[in-house]
């Protein structure tokens, strides 16, 4: 099978993991980086097989020979560089959120589809494994029909600490975690109708929300509430995981913290522990996100040679749909429709 080869654009954070994400995949190369300052560029370039360096991302494009780009920059930069790659035929990962507002993550969309490459966001919280244990129960039919679910992601962890510009930022936890919330939503729950949102802003260093509590009425007839919180100080702290609880007609599971699921039926509860699989370069406090990160990757390599991959541009855009969907509702007080 061809090695495919692929340009990291951005040296910040994230691509001290996907990086390293990818490498753990059969027939994957990092063949060059590229970071508009020079010095990270070099630090992530030694760290990952001493690949050529560029501060120039068009001048990468026109000298390397790669299959693919990982985006792996600020938001506001998605598509810049998603329009520069496609220009050149190449396809496109890129991270999360896609862009800054649903117009341009549709032109992020369109710009792939009018240069014929393909596009992939790397979201990888619906590969938690916990996450997709709770799907196989789900499709198990073990607890019946479903008919209302709860995702939750409450937590005291000062995430504007973690960003240099969050605490500037007028949106602030629906498009940091709550992108991968509603993305887990729709995995589990399937495509959404209608939702109702609401906001708050607790912490008065940051002028946008860090609270959100968004009703969904879902196409197929369940209920789903996710509840976002970076102000929520709680006898157990979580962060990163998720916590869910789905109900159906004959039981219901429960993902708790430290990666407990329990599924009760008429017969009883059953209890399990999914933990994530570890990986020496990972952050262990952060392994449930960081472990994800290669089955998720793992995934989208399947789309890049051909076959099926669930994070493609075109499904992202769903859920960036559902994101800017809630600021509309929070703005208006009303629900919003979706089609």
């Amino acid at each position: 099978m061809k090695k495919l080869r692929f340009a990291a654009l951005g040296c910040g954070f994230w691509s001290n993991y996907q990086i390293p994400g990818w490498l753990e995949l059969d027939d994957i190369e990092l063949a060059a980086v590229y970071n508009r300052t020079r010095s990270k560029a070099e630090a992530i370039a030694a760290r990952f097989g001493h690949v050529p360096v560029y501060d120039d991302p068009a001048e990468l494009l026109d000298t390397e020979e790669i299959d693919f780009v990982d985006i792996i920059t600020d938001v506001e930069t998605h598509y810049k560089f998603t329009e520069l790659a496609a220009s050149k035929g190449y396809d496109v990962v890129c991270q999360k959120p896609m862009a800054p507002n649903l117009e341009l993550a549709r032109k992020l969309v369109q710009v792939c589809d009018d240069n014929h490459v393909k596009l992939f966001i790397n979201e990888n919280f619906r590969f938690q494994a916990p996450v997709r244990r709770v799907k196989q129960i789900i499709d198990s039919g073990a607890i019946g029909d479903i008919f209302k679910g709860k995702v939750s992601f409450c937590s005291a962890f000062p995430g504007y600490e973690t960003q240099s510009t969050s605490d500037r930022l007028d949106m602030f936890i629906l498009v940091d975690i709550g992108s991968h919330i509603m993305d887990i939503s729709r995995y589990l729950f399937g495509d959404t109708e209608s939702l109702y949102c609401r906001t708050q802003t607790i912490n008065p260093k940051i002028n946008g929300e860090d609270v959100a509590n968004i009703f969904m009425h879902m196409k197929n007839g369940i209920d789903c509430f996710i509840e976002l919180s970076y102000a929520s100080i709680l006898e157990n702290e979580t962060f990163p995981q998720a916590l869910i609880l789905v109900e159906g007609s004959k039981g219901s599971v429960k993902l708790d913290v430290n990666f407990e699921i329990k599924t009760t039926t008429a017969e009883g509860t059953s209890s399990e522990i999914i933990k994530p699989v570890i990986y020496p370069w990972m952050d262990q406090e952060f392994a449930v996100v960081h472990s994800s990160i290669v089955d998720a990757q793992r995934d989208i390599l399947n789309g890049l040679r051909g076959g099926q991959s669930e994070t493609t541009g075109k499904d992202n855009l769903k859920t960036a749909e559902l994101v800017f969907g809630c600021y509309e509702s929070a703005k208006s007080g009303k629900v919003k429709e979706l089609n």
